[in-house]
């Protein structure tokens, strides 16, 4: 999830200044002479965080809520998300066939905004509103990349499961992506090649769009029907940065030692965001991702004491990596721990109360995280 360090030129339909995967000293020297942005989005954005980039930040990210704060959306709604095309065939078409560059940031959020509109009828249980679709943390994640400063798994795996799984265009339309320039090889770009590439990856997304339409369509209560589809979504979300993770692994070379660090710790956060079966809808996505940096970090950066930051994004910084640290310590008995302690649904509700205080109150002391973590693993 490596990002930009600069976005100041980029023009949303420029696909030229989009065409690097990673910042290579070729793509920043693209960058400085064109005046355009290397899109990354942090590296898991990229490869197939991108397709599944319809997450994980403000990915996407909006107004600023704290000074110096990340902005992870314009007019409360993902950066750019107007400009969008909405529709599978508002996109271009090549032989009729709908054709994607999701190195075009628009085209890529339009997938992103396929998705909330294609299941928005799937998603009753979640909320009255429509910005209770828990798919909306995945646009104002691409926002955050672009805004401070790329996400392939997370958009275009997604969009091809929805579309294979008839959830976007009915079955009756067929669906393409472009491959990048350089470095076709590490992308896939259809359902098929996706499949062969990442076939558990695909496997899961597909097994999320068939329990979303199963599930919404069943008897039982609103309660359980979010309590399933959260569980299956988180499960593909987890599979997706991990499966980002190691496909990125070469390209971390490319970023300052700070901004490697905080990309390995932003993933690892999200075992404990999916325990609890985080509902990422539009309010509290922004919530979360507000006190993410604004900034791609360079080394010396040292949180909690770099000077341009604010203190909430110096604090969020100081935590991911004492989470990571403590796991470490504990040679993974931190994350097991919490996992077997999200037992419940309300156990799972005061995981989530525990990791806003840990994230948002720089007074709450991780200390006492571990405690109440303590406390509820022996109460399951």
């Amino acid at each position: 999830m490596i990002r930009n360090s600069d976005y100041s030129g980029f023009t949303p339909t420029d696909t030229s200044s989009l065409s690097c995967g990673f910042v290579s000293p070729k793509c920043i020297a693209q960058s400085s002479t064109k005046g355009g942005i290397c899109y990354l989005f942090r590296c898991a954005v990229n490869k197939v965080a991108s397709m599944q980039c319809i997450w994980t930040l403000s990915l996407l990210q909006l107004v600023a809520l704290w000074s110096n704060a990340a902005v992870v959306t314009e007019n409360g709604l993902p950066i750019l998300w107007d400009q969008a095309p909405s529709q599978l065939l508002e996109l271009p078409q090549v032989d009729n066939v709908v054709t994607i560059n999701p190195w075009n940031y628009l085209q890529r959020m339009s997938l992103y905004r396929i998705l909330v509109g294609s299941t928005d009828k799937y998603m009753a249980s979640m909320g009255t509103n429509k910005t209770d679709s828990l798919f909306w943390g995945l646009p104002l994640q691409m926002g955050w990349k672009l805004r401070s400063g790329v996400n392939y798994y997370l958009s275009v795996i997604t969009f091809l499961a929805a579309v294979q799984k008839d959830v976007i265009g009915d079955g009756l339309i067929q669906v393409q992506v472009q491959e990048p320039a350089e470095a076709a090889g590490d992308y896939c770009s259809s359902y098929i090649d996706c499949s062969t590439k990442y076939p558990d990856l695909m496997a899961k997304w597909e097994e999320f769009f068939q329990t979303l339409k199963d599930v919404s369509a069943s008897e039982i209560s609103d309660f359980e029907k979010r309590d399933q589809i959260l569980g299956v979504y988180w499960a593909g979300q987890h599979l997706s940065l991990n499966t980002a993770l190691i496909s990125c692994k070469a390209k971390m070379s490319y970023y300052s030692s700070p901004e490697v660090s905080f990309a390995k710790n932003w993933m690892n956060s999200a075992d404990y965001v999916a325990a609890t079966y985080f509902q990422s809808n539009l309010n509290n996505s922004v919530l979360f991702m507000s006190p993410l940096p604004s900034r791609v970090l360079q080394e010396g950066d040292s949180a909690p004491n770099i000077a341009d930051l604010s203190k909430e994004e110096n604090h969020t910084l100081y935590i991911f990596g004492w989470m990571t640290r403590m796991n470490r310590i504990l040679m993974g008995s931190l994350v097991r721990m919490w996992r077997s302690a999200m037992c419940s649904d309300k156990a799972r509700e005061k995981g989530r109360e525990l990791l806003q205080d840990l994230v948002h109150d720089p007074k709450f002391a991780a200390s006492t995280f571990v405690s109440i973590l303590k406390e509820m693993t022996r109460s399951c």
